[in-house]
């Protein structure tokens, strides 16, 4: 990423004019776990009434309509985004590789709607090609370790997982962190399973994310006018590195209990959210 000499505390109305778009994380940034982030709504109207595009991009394994349809509910008012892209939306063309199936349905009911247009058919796992994950089945109270021994089994028959949130953790209500599809791909892994993404950090995502916003422009936007806003170091912040595109990291996110400053202040104070 290129060095654009901006302080750490930067707000983004400071900033703004070197962007021509954004690529807006939504879990941690314009929401927390229980409702919407009303300065980081702000900003992003903002941006967009100075000329900005805004694209959503999220690691969500629900398609972007989905997404955008709980944002709604939850009182997001017009204006705030152009467009949104999704893991489910980077996912559902990896699924659809694997169609017919079978697959071992890994996650929540309510994710299913990935599953729409796959073509994928469901077994139990020792009938299985691939693990399909969109999440712990009941993620506000399991963790990995409750699935030790059915991924246990699984890397035993080397069956690949299609990881559809790469997240580890999302914020949760009353500021909990709750463990998220990419958790379990990672306690996979460990086991020396395979494991597949189309999420942030991962290309398929981005490629979606520039294809949405130059068909909006009308044509390619630089990078040097692009910029990435989010608050996971493995997924926002990494994947803007390896895109090779500017990040606005919110230090008031996931991350904020991992992290130190020289000056002693706390993260949650120093960037607690996007603000204009």
């Amino acid at each position: 990423m290129r060095d654009s000499g901006v302080p750490v505390q930067a707000r983004l109305g400071a900033i703004a004019g070197g962007y021509d778009a954004i690529l807006c994380d939504v879990w941690g940034v314009i929401r927390d776990g229980e409702q919407l982030t009303c300065p980081a709504i702000e900003a992003l109207v903002r941006f967009r009434a100075q000329g900005g595009l805004v694209c959503l991009v999220s690691n969500s394994p629900l398609r972007a309509p989905y997404l955008e349809r709980l944002l709604r509910r939850m009182g997001a008012p017009d204006g705030v985004w152009d467009m949104a892209v999704t893991s489910g939306d980077a996912t559902h063309a990896l699924l659809s590789g694997f169609a017919p199936g079978p697959a071992y349905k890994l996650g929540p009911d309510f994710d299913d709607p990935i599953y729409a247009g796959t073509g994928l058919s469901f077994a139990p796992l020792d009938q299985a090609r691939l693990i399909s994950c969109t999440g712990l089945i009941d993620y506000e109270r399991e963790t990995p370790q409750d699935y030790a021994a059915l991924l246990d089994a699984a890397a035993a028959l080397g069956l690949p997982m299609v990881c559809a949130n790469p997240d580890i953790v999302v914020q949760g209500p009353e500021g909990r962190l709750l463990y998220c599809a990419g958790a379990l791909a990672q306690a996979y892994q460990q086991r020396g399973g395979t494991a597949l993404f189309a999420g942030k950090p991962h290309p398929p995502i981005y490629a979606l994310a520039r294809a949405a916003l130059e068909q909006k422009a009308g044509g390619a936007v630089a990078k040097d006018r692009l910029l990435a806003v989010g608050d996971g170091v493995i997924t926002d912040l990494e994947g803007a590195a390896r895109e090779g595109i500017d990040c606005l990291f919110i230090t008031g996110g996931i991350n904020s209990g991992e992290m130190e400053w020289p000056d002693g202040r706390s993260p949650r104070w120093q960037a607690p959210a996007l603000v204009w």
